[in-house]
This record gives structure tokens, sequence and C-alpha cells, in this order.
């Protein structure tokens, strides 16, 4: 059994925008796997640039705000209550373009990387 709560738990820094903060609820190796359970705040005008993971899956849930995400070129929308999940090898940049907080609740699942002939 694990318990975390979001209240105790230190904020650290995004690795695709030091700037952007997170509260990391469940990490790598805490379940199989699981590589992270995590919250992020994006202010407005923040963005995570557009990036890939080829030995994973991301799932990423919209808690408050609004923004968009970049996925393959093609964008949609981040809204309260949206639920986008994110393949192995999809481009993907997250945008506040909205005049509030962005709050994206967030996980990751490993997979066995593709190997590309």
């Amino acid at each position: 059994m694990k318990f975390t709560s979001l209240n105790e738990i230190q904020e650290e820094s995004v690795s695709h925008n030091p700037a952007i903060k997170k509260k990391v609820m469940l990490r790598f190796g805490d379940l199989p796997g699981l590589t992270n359970f995590a919250q992020a705040r994006f202010a407005p005008g923040q963005i995570a640039p557009a990036h890939a993971h080829h030995d994973m899956c991301e799932v990423f849930f919209v808690e408050a705000g609004a923004g968009t995400i970049r996925i393959d070129g093609k964008e949609y929308p981040l809204n309260p209550g949206n639920c986008i999940a994110v393949e192995p090898g999809e481009v993907h940049e997250v945008i506040n373009n909205g005049a509030s907080e962005l709050v994206l609740t967030y996980f990751g699942l490993r997979v066995q990387e593709k190997v590309l002939i």
C-alpha cells in the first residue's frame, strides 16, 4: 500500500520546462509499469515543449484551467474534465494559452520500446 497527499509533497520542476512545477505522488518503481503519477501546474503562457517518449504512454486529465495539447502537429483542447492519452512515439506539447492556471494530473505507463527498422 502506498499513501500520499498533495498537501505534504514538495514541488519540483518538470523536466521539459523547469519553470513549470509538479508534485509527484508516485514514482517509477512504486508500482509495476507505472513511471509516475503527478500533478503539474502551468501558469498562463507556460509551455512544456514538444517531445516524445518511446518507452511510455502518458495520460493527462485536466483538473482546472484551459489550454492546448499538440500531438503530432494536431491541436486538441485542454478543458476541465478532458482526458488525453498519448501513445509511445507521439510528439506532444502542452500549452497554457488560457488566462488562468492550467492544472493537469497525469501518469505514465512503461511499455516496451519500439525498435524502428
